[in-house]
């Protein structure tokens, strides 16, 4: 080990720019060096990805430089992709160049998972990054721009693929936009239709059935069809096969089924459920103490044996968390175990709509709305203060 160590964080999701953050303000001048590895020099808030994705809202809003959430005088940002992770070296391979670490925190991100439904990879688009989300956009308004050249139904046909938390989400804003983009385009609303298919046997598995009741009724008054218990069995260039065979006509596809860990953690040699890892206490590999990983990398279970879903609001507690044992361990002091609290569960169902359970009661409309506003805007005052409240705050609509 060198005099001082060196911690090198591998992703500026939730967890990554939460760990960076409470390490510059635990750690004293020159008690480590800390490194930030991340494929773009902004940090992206996924939770408002299904906005600009149906284009109601500005990729703007969704994204921060992390030159603004980080001090560079105390963390050095490298922008690169992480190719490799040498456990035994001690090493991560990048693109351009390789860091040694003594301490590593793995806060990758994850990547689509599609259950092995054939044509998925191919054929679906996905909400993940601000790139895939612009392409998103750019296809619903090229396909209402050929409709009037061509007439083809399926072109103004959408299917969205998982009705969880971010289907359902991307759902009600598409529905909220089709409206705007039948006018701009001249389309007959009533030939638009958005079709949220859902293998589970109910949509937002896990939410009280009540909120989910309110939450469907309110989207199918917005034009959305339910297809719930019913698995895709094929994605295909021009839409899917479902259930028993019966086909879907659309031009558009975009799965939102689930999330799995990062190909690079087994690729490392670490064990893996579904891309996960599942770390111990102290959110550290097993027989990697001086690895850490967190957000969708890693695998935690609540009391009963359940994995928690990899949410921003785990990741966020997992970063603090993570920092502060690393600083423990570099001080040779007693790590804290990880445990999670739940702040509440709130899904925005569009423009004024949501629902939501926070400190055990059960809001709907308007109400969860403004929760939703709060939950967002607590986050950017977390990572940014007054000022990023005040650039990227939705405080309307």
């Amino acid at each position: 080990m060198s005099s001082i160590p060196k911690i090198v964080i591998l992703g500026a999701g939730y967890g990554g720019i939460l760990t960076a953050q409470r390490l510059q303000k635990e750690l004293n001048y020159n008690e480590a060096d800390v490194t930030l590895v991340n494929r773009h020099d902004y940090h992206y808030i996924t939770t408002h990805l299904h906005m600009p994705a149906a284009g109601t809202d500005s990729i703007e809003h969704a994204r921060v430089p992390i030159s603004k959430l980080i001090d560079e005088f105390k963390i050095d940002l490298v922008k690169s992709s992480v190719k490799e992770i040498r456990l035994q070296d001690r090493k991560v391979i990048l693109e351009d160049g390789t860091l040694s670490y003594d301490y590593l925190i793995i806060g990758l991100g994850g990547e689509p998972e599609t259950f092995g439904i054939p044509g998925m990879l191919d054929h679906a688009m996905t909400i993940r990054s601000i790139n895939s989300v612009r392409l998103i956009r750019e296809h619903i308004e090229y396909q209402f721009a050929m409709y009037k050249n061509d007439n083809k139904r399926n072109r103004i046909r959408f299917v969205v693929g998982g009705a969880g938390f971010s289907g359902v989400e991307f759902v009600a804003e598409l529905a909220d936009r089709i409206p705007q983009l039948c006018k701009e385009f001249d389309v007959n609303p009533k030939n638009v239709h958005i079709y949220n298919v859902e293998a589970a046997p109910s949509a937002l598995p896990g939410f009280d059935p009540e909120l989910v009741e309110h939450a469907m009724n309110v989207l199918k008054k917005k034009g959305v069809t339910f297809k719930i218990g019913v698995p895709i069995k094929q994605c295909l260039p021009d839409g899917v096969i479902v259930g028993e065979g019966e086909k879907i006509d659309a031009a558009t596809v975009v799965w939102t089924g689930g999330i799995r860990g990062n190909a690079l953690l087994e690729q490392a040699g670490l064990e893996v459920m579904r891309g996960r890892v599942k770390v111990d206490e102290y959110l550290r590999a097993p027989g990697h103490e001086h690895v850490y990983v967190i957000g969708d990398n890693s695998l935690v279970f609540n009391g009963e044996g359940r994995p928690y879903p990899p949410t921003a609001q785990i990741a966020m507690q997992q970063g603090v968390n993570c920092a502060k044992n690393v600083v423990a361990a570099i001080r040779k002091k007693q790590p804290q175990p990880f445990v999670f609290t739940s702040k509440g569960t709130v899904a925005s169902l569009g423009k004024g709509e949501a629902i939501a359970v926070v400190g055990g009661k059960k809001y709907k409309g308007w109400k969860a709305a403004q929760l939703k506003k709060l939950v967002d805007l607590r986050y950017l005052f977390i990572i940014g203060g007054i000022p990023l409240v005040l650039k990227k705050g939705r405080f309307f609509g």
